[in-house]
């Protein structure tokens, strides 16, 4: 099963993360299939790739808690249903 979730990047005390598409079984650095996002918590941007994090919904993807509060904040699941 695939996921949407936070990978951790950037350096100590100031971390930014990717929304990358992994398979479940990974760990949380482990290799991605596919970088669809990027979030810093610090300033509280966000860029979004939305045709791929559509596609992988499509597909059944899951995302967790904290990205599907990112992507409703973003307006994502009103165009996933339409």
């Amino acid at each position: 099963m695939v996921k949407l979730r936070l990978k951790r990047c950037g350096r100590k005390q100031r971390a930014v993360y990717r929304i990358v598409a992994i398979d479940v079984r990974s760990r949380r650095e482990g290799r991605d299939l596919s970088k669809v996002g990027f979030y810093d918590p610090i300033t509280n941007q966000t860029f979004l790739n939305l045709p791929a994090i559509l596609d992988f919904l499509k597909k059944g993807a899951q995302p967790t808690r904290t990205v599907h509060d990112i992507l409703k904040k973003a307006g994502i699941f009103t165009e996933f249903k339409s």
